[in-house]
């Protein structure tokens, strides 16, 4: 199995700390980034090939770029850690284990961009985790990493960490500056883009958690080093989570050239009671199902939109042969209708009829004509909303009908689940 990097300390005691951190190599990326100029950072991670691993996969390097130098604006970099959707949870071990990895990069990023102020945007049932942050961001500062002249190098640049208020919508990121403004996190029409016109009107990069964390990696080992790792064009080493029924769900650190079949039953153990595997969900809720005959496809960027789905947020959904898939259906759409923020009408009232169907379909009043009049309404809705929420939000009802069909129309035929599952809430767990 690959040995992890980015998680390498994640499991030690104390290894969240500064001490323990400096103890084992941490902010020696920092002081060689020091030395270098602003160009030749963006130049060495646009040769390692770092993706975002937010869910888009675009080059980390070429969005850096993008960032105009003669702007006499301020440049501020933002930080994405409003990780919520269903079944990702790889950045919250990073926040929680490993803050000073990501406080590294923050302040290598910034260099690179020409900013000197930088945001982490924590989500807001992330709590927990601003107290021990604050006090290790403290730390940092107070050490010299961070703040005003940074290890007498005559550099600035100072790390803010903003809680939520809690909503998966702050996680697209111009709905995240609007949120870092004060207003209410919906989304802004692109464009112009954030890196010409981003927070408070100034250029801004938003990247993942994971992305920057990356960066002190790549600036230490060499951009060889990491593009060496995983296949063309989807290098460097990937955090993967893996939920559902599994026997050792949880957080995996991999290549990108790991199949699904080894991540599932060589790192998480397998299928819980050693059933049959009925389906996955590669890459977070609004990704589209895989049936098993793709379990020898790459867990990389390009091999899941060739396999008909998308990497994404590297969230791995397991369900075994008891899974009703009518029921993930609702379930997945009543997370969507309960955090659609509300500003585009296809998205707003068009979730909340797919919910009204698949409820109807599960209460057993289910109609013949309601399979047709799910695909009309995800229809109305995809490719019709200001952000890609509309739609991650019909990716569960559209997946699920393209290979379950005929589960639907059982369901609806006889009134009852054709999958009897012991497992199951009987209504989706409201957030609140």
């Amino acid at each position: 199995m690959f040995e992890p990097v980015l998680t390498k300390y994640v499991n030690e005691p104390g290894g969240h700390t500064l001490d323990f951190y400096v103890q084992h190599g941490g902010y020696q990326a920092l002081k060689t980034a020091l030395g270098m100029t602003p160009e030749a950072i963006v130049d060495t991670v646009k040769k390692s090939g770092l993706r975002g691993r937010g869910g888009a996969g675009f080059p980390t390097g070429l969005k850096w770029s993008f960032v105009p130098k003669d702007n006499p604006k301020p440049k501020y970099l933002c930080v994405n850690a409003d990780e919520s959707e269903p079944g990702t949870f790889k950045d919250h071990v990073l926040l929680e284990r490993n803050p000073h990895l990501l406080f590294e990069g923050c302040v290598i990023a910034c260099r690179a961009i020409g900013a000197r102020t930088c945001y982490i945007y924590i989500r807001g049932e992330f709590y927990h985790l601003q107290k021990q942050m604050e006090a290790e961001l403290a730390k940092a500062r107070q050490a010299g990493y961070v703040g005003k002249n940074i290890l007498g190098s005559g550099e600035d640049c100072d790390i803010w960490i903003h809680r939520g208020a809690g909503a998966y919508e702050a996680g697209e990121e111009t709905a995240l500056i609007e949120s870092l403004e004060g207003k209410r996190a919906q989304p802004r029409l692109k464009p112009p883009f954030p890196a010409v016109v981003g927070l408070y009107g100034c250029p801004t990069v938003v990247n993942n958690v994971e992305t920057i964390c990356n960066v002190p990696l790549i600036i230490e080992k060499g951009h060889e080093w990491f593009a060496g790792i995983g296949p063309d064009k989807n290098t460097g080493p990937k955090l993967f989570c893996v939920s559902g029924h599994v026997k050792k769900p949880g957080v995996y650190e991999a290549p990108m050239d790991t199949t699904l079949r080894q991540l599932i039953y060589d790192y998480a153990g397998g299928i819980r009671g050693d059933r049959q595997l009925k389906a996955v969900i590669p890459g977070g809720s609004s990704t589209p199902v895989l049936m098993p005959d793709k379990l020898d496809t790459h867990l990389s960027f390009d091999g899941m939109v060739a396999a008909g789905s998308m990497l994404g947020s590297a969230a791995i959904i397991v369900m075994d042969e008891t899974t009703s898939m009518v029921w993930v259906a609702k379930n997945l759409t009543h997370f969507y209708k309960h955090e659609s923020c509300g500003k585009c009408t296809p998205c707003r009232e068009g979730v909340d009829w797919l919910y009204k169907i698949l409820d109807k379909i599960e209460r057993g009043d289910g109609e013949p004509r309601d399979v047709e009049l799910l695909l009309s309404v995800c229809d109305n809705i995809g490719g019709k909303t200001l952000c890609p929420f509309g739609d991650a939000e019909i990716a569960p009802v559209l997946s699920t009908i393209q290979h379950f069909r005929g589960e639907y129309e059982t369901y609806i035929r006889t009134g009852e689940s054709p999958v009897q599952s012991d497992f199951r809430a009987a209504e989706p767990v409201s957030a609140h």
